[in-house]
């Protein structure tokens, strides 16, 4: 299984561990949810291959989305928040 790893430039004054804290007011704690999750699924077999990204920004993940959607041509790119369908990218390719 994929390590998830969480990247952040290292001059960055706005990290977890900087007592300033960030402009939305607060910290999100490793325990809350990521409610935007996008998907590579198998067209063939109908499962999930790899989970490409995941953001609590809806931006972020329909950004991700897009770029999945650009990076894997002719796969099944899903876009959910929580447990409902957003998007679904589902190209042919020619």
């Amino acid at each position: 299984m994929p390590q998830v790893v969480k990247l952040s430039p290292t001059d960055d004054p706005f990290d977890r561990w900087s007592k300033t804290p960030p402009s939305q007011g607060r910290f999100q704690n490793d325990d809350e949810e990521l409610p935007y999750v996008v998907e590579l699924w198998s067209a063939q077999d109908g499962v999930l291959e790899q989970v490409v990204a995941v953001s609590a920004s809806p931006s972020i993940g329909y950004a991700a989305y897009y770029a999945a959607s650009r990076e894997y041509p002719g796969r099944v790119i899903i876009l959910r928040h929580l447990d409902r369908v957003i998007s679904r990218w589902d190209a042919k390719t020619q």
